[in-house]
C-alpha cells in the first residue's frame, strides 16, 4: 500500500491519539495529587483504595452514585476542638455579653465561674452546668436572630492559641478529603454532637456542605407570629443530642440511608463508625483523626476532657479502621 493511501489513516491515528493525550492531561485527578496535604501513607493509600474500589465499573466493591453516603464528626474531625469546643467558646463570650442584664449571675453558679474566668469550678459544674450555660445562652430567641449571633460571633471571634478565626481553623486535608469524595459521586454529610443551628450558618462556605446535610444536636422550637411574621421561636429545653449512641439515631432519621464511609476522632464517634462499618456488603471505610501533633495543632487522646479517644482507638483495631496520625500523614494541618 502506497505512503499516499497510508496517510489519511495515519493521520486519523494521530488525531485519535492527541485526544486521548488531551483528555487524560485534562482530567482532574489524571496528573495532580487529589490530596496534596497528604503524606503517601498507608492511610491516604487506604481511603484512595477505597474510594477506588466502591465507584469502578465492574468492581465487587461497585456502590451506586446514590449510595454513596459519607459522614463527618465536625470538633476535632473537621477543625479544632482544643483547648475547648468551639461552641462553648461561643456560650461563654455570651455569658459576658449578657451579662449586664442578669447581675445575679455574679453570685451564681456555674455563671459566676465563667465570669471570674474560673475554668476549674465551672469543670466542676458538669454536664449539668455546661447545659445551663447552653439552655441560657441559645435560647430565647427566633432562630433567625440565633443564626445572626453566631454569624456575628465567628466574625470577630479569635482562637486564644492561633489567634485566628475559628472558621480559619479547619482541616486542610480533610478539606480536600470532602472534595475528593464529592468528585467521585458521595454525599457528605456533618454528623456531630455540636448544636446543628450553631454550625449550619458557616458549614457551606467553610466545607460546602449545605445547611441540609448537617445533623447535629438541637434545642426545641415552636412556631409564633411575631408581628405578623412567622418565626421558630428556640426554647430551654433539650431536643436530641447528637452524640454516642445518638449519631445512629441522627443519620437514620435525617439521611435514611447506612452511610458506607466515617470519619470521626474521639469516643463521641464510636457508635458512628460501627454503624457505618459493621454493616456487611460492599467495601466500607472508617477513619479516626489522631491529635499527636502538639507543635502544628495539639496532642491528645485518652486523657483530655474535649475529644476523648480512648475506648475507639482500641476498637479501631479490632474493626480494621484506619487511624490517622495528624503528625505524619499530614504536610499541612490548617487551611492557608
Amino acid at each position: 500500500m502506497s505512503l499516499v493511501r497510508l496517510a489519511p489513516r495515519l493521520i486519523c491515528l494521530m488525531i485519535i491519539a492527541l485526544g486521548a493525550a488531551l483528555l487524560h492531561a485534562t482530567s482532574p485527578f489524571a496528573q495532580s495529587d487529589p490530596l496534596p496535604s497528604w503524606n503517601d501513607t498507608a492511610s491516604k493509600a487506604a481511603i484512595v483504595s477505597f474510594v477506588e474500589k466502591v465507584t469502578g465499573q465492574g468492581s465487587p466493591d461497585f456502590v451506586p452514585e446514590n449510595e454513596r453516603i459519607a459522614v463527618f464528626d465536625n470538633d476535632g474531625t473537621l477543625w479544632v476542638e482544643h483547648p475547648m469546643y468551639t461552641q462553648l467558646a461561643f456560650a461563654l463570650d455570651r455569658v459576658k455579653a449578657l451579662a449586664p442584664q442578669h447581675p445575679e449571675w455574679k453570685e451564681t453558679q456555674p455563671f459566676k465561674a465563667v465570669l471570674e474566668g474560673d475554668m476549674k469550678t465551672l469543670a466542676a459544674s458538669g454536664e449539668k452546668g455546661l447545659m445551663e450555660l447552653i439552655m441560657t445562652t441559645h435560647a430565647g430567641m427566633t432562630s433567625g436572630d440565633f443564626q445572626k449571633v453566631v454569624t456575628d460571633w465567628l466574625a470577630s471571634a479569635r482562637d486564644p492559641k492561633f489567634k485566628r478565626p475559628y472558621t480559619e481553623l479547619v482541616y486542610q486535608p480533610m478539606i480536600e478529603l470532602l472534595a475528593y469524595l464529592r468528585a467521585n459521586g458521595f454525599k457528605t454529610f456533618i454528623v456531630s454532637g455540636g448544636g446543628i443551628e450553631f454550625m449550619r450558618p458557616w458549614a457551606e462556605k467553610v466545607y460546602g456542605v449545605p445547611p441540609e446535610q448537617v445533623i447535629g444536636s438541637s434545642i426545641k422550637t415552636e412556631f409564633r407570629m411575631q408581628d405578623d411574621t412567622p418565626t421558630l421561636f428556640r426554647l430551654p429545653e433539650i431536643n436530641f443530642i447528637d452524640d454516642k449512641a445518638g449519631k445512629p439515631v441522627g443519620i437514620n432519621q435525617q439521611i435514611g440511608r447506612r452511610p458506607i464511609a466515617a470519619f470521626g476522632n474521639s469516643d463521641g464517634d464510636l457508635e458512628m463508625l460501627q454503624w457505618t462499618t459493621m454493616a456487611g456488603g460492599p467495601a466500607r471505610l472508617g477513619v479516626l483523626i489522631h491529635h499527636t501533633d502538639a507543635e502544628r495543632e495539639y496532642a491528645y487522646d485518652r486523657e483530655t476532657e474535649f475529644g476523648r479517644l480512648d475506648k475507639a482507638l482500641d476498637a479501631a483495631s479490632i474493626a480494621g479502621w484506619t487511624v490517622v496520625d495528624m503528625k505524619a500523614d499530614w504536610k499541612q494541618v490548617f487551611k492557608d
